[in-house]
């Protein structure tokens, strides 16, 4: 016979085990990827809200980046998180083409 305690721990231990879903998560457009003398036309720096470390950063490694262009013709320019840049939960994504000047400081969709 289970009681009410032992559903509610029952149920609990389900949720736990579900696979969450993945939310659009948006990031910030922060530079190219760029040495001292050139830069990486495809390879741009990203910051994600709230991921603050190395080890956090890593996880995004494989999703997919979106960048939506704001115009009459808006243009969609998807890439992929390659890895993390530095200790401070950057990331790094090539994209297909390469990005706009106008695209830093601008928001992506992180999927």
């Amino acid at each position: 016979m289970t009681t009410d305690k032992d559903t509610s721990k029952i149920r609990q231990h389900q949720e736990k085990l579900k696979p969450r879903e993945t939310t659009n998560l948006l990031g910030k457009v922060i530079q190219f990827r760029r040495g001292r003398k050139t830069f990486t036309p495809r390879h741009f720096l990203i910051e994600i809200p709230e991921i603050n470390s190395r080890e956090k950063a890593s996880k995004f490694v494989g999703k997919t980046v979106e960048w939506k262009s704001t115009g009459k013709e808006p243009t969609i320019i998807t890439g992929k998180i390659s890895s993390a840049h530095g200790g401070n939960g950057v990331v790094r994504a090539i994209f297909e083409k390469g990005l706009p000047g106008q695209a830093i400081g601008t928001e992506v969709n992180i999927k």
